[in-house]
């Protein structure tokens, strides 16, 4: 089996390269341009050196392939409301699972390395596991970067807080930090205070 830190950079490219496949054009919210999946793949890499430095090699794969070729998945393929919706999300998690399998494979890692990082993905273990955390930490925040700021522009204030907050609730407290820091709009501001009250209130924080 090859060295996993000495093969990361081959692994990135792969995916990189599948997902430059990606008819979506990220065109706003980010500071660069391009097919959105590799974007966002490449931008959640950076937000997991930032939280993490030394994160596993299985993590920094989960994280460059949370969205690994999402696109094939369409939302409009499923039903419409939150049941179809949350159908897409668990079929997209195991396609993006076995998809990062099957480059593992190419790149000859180990089986349980492999089980690792499609558990990873599977975002099953969340609050129990903390690299299953520092995932979705690290999935909210390029959300954030990269989809939020067209969303409010579009999206009726209060539904925009209820997005936001329920964003907010599956990250840790250093996930919400590191939100902090993104350059919003002062209308994106007040989305974000809005949710971080709406949390405060869920918690019996904000009477």
């Amino acid at each position: 089996m090859r060295d996993l830190t000495e093969s990361l950079g081959d692994v990135f490219a792969a995916i990189d390269e599948a997902n430059a496949s990606d008819p979506n054009e990220l065109t706003s919210g980010a500071q660069v341009s391009g097919p959105r999946a590799q974007i966002q793949g490449r931008l959640a890499s950076e937000w997991l050196e930032r939280l993490e430095p030394n994160a596993s090699a299985e993590l920094q794969v989960a994280s460059r392939a949370h969205h690994l070729r999402r696109w094939e998945l369409a939302r409009t393929d499923y039903p419409e409301g939150r049941a179809g919706y949350l159908q897409w999300r668990r079929d997209n998690k195991a396609h993006q699972a076995e998809s990062a399998a099957s480059i593992l494979t190419e790149a000859d890692w180990s089986e349980e390395s492999i089980d690792r990082v499609r558990q990873l993905l599977s975002r099953t273990r969340l609050r129990t596991d903390p690299e299953t955390q520092l995932l979705e930490d690290v999935a909210c925040l390029v959300f954030l970067e990269t989809q939020f700021a067209p969303m409010v522009e579009r999206t009726e204030h209060d539904h925009m807080v209820t997005i936001v907050a329920k964003t907010l609730r599956k990250m840790s407290a250093a996930g919400i930090e590191a939100a902090g820091t993104l350059s919003l709009t002062a209308a994106g501001q007040q989305v974000i205070g809005d949710a971080v009250q709406t949390l405060s209130q869920d918690n019996g924080d904000g009477a």
